[in-house]
């Protein structure tokens, strides 16, 4: 079993691919296996989106590149940008990952959002592509900096570890 633990920045050559859905690439942890049937354990760092193209290294050394594989969506399309700001402003509001395109907008195959959607006068097409939604204004995870060493302190600094002296 390849095990891997790090990303690496982009490579021109990989020694392997793995072909991760969206809901895959946003596991740090889990079982798969790569385009030729070897087994991979991943371990990397909670938090962070695996996109296509990314690279990963595993402890043997191997570069794997990752591949978003295609995956039922439904897709928008329209010349007005308010129309489209208005779509993605009620599948954000259901908490819908969307990727946004130029004049599109793609979301995980729901007819009920779909419906929604027919309702306020938007075609709907139903597709098979990789999926790469917006990361979200919190996709980055909770993390300290070692200049924030001095900060007033937040509610859950103040928990009590322990028994108390």
């Amino acid at each position: 079993m390849l095990i891997i633990q790090k990303r690496i920045a982009p490579q021109a050559h990989a020694d392997a691919e793995l072909q991760l859905a969206f809901e895959q690439r946003r596991k740090a942890r889990q079982r798969t296996a790569l385009v030729t049937g070897e087994e991979v354990a991943l371990f990397l760092d909670r938090g962070a989106i695996l996109r296509g193209g990314d690279c990963l290294v595993a402890d043997s050394g191997q570069v794997v590149r990752v591949v978003a594989t295609p995956e039922a969506l439904m897709e928008v399309k329209s010349g007005d940008a308010g129309v489209l700001a208005r779509a993605a402003y009620h599948l954000g509001n259901r908490h819908c990952p969307v990727e946004i395109g130029e004049g599109w907008l793609r979301f995980p195959a729901d007819h009920v959002l779909g419906e929604m959607l027919l309702g306020m006068g938007l075609a709907v097409t139903s597709i098979s592509a990789p999926f790469e939604p917006e990361a979200g204004a919190y996709a980055a995870g909770h993390h300290h900096h070692s200049s924030e060493a001095k900060h007033a302190g937040i509610i859950h600094d103040f928990a009590q570890r322990g028994p108390s002296r």
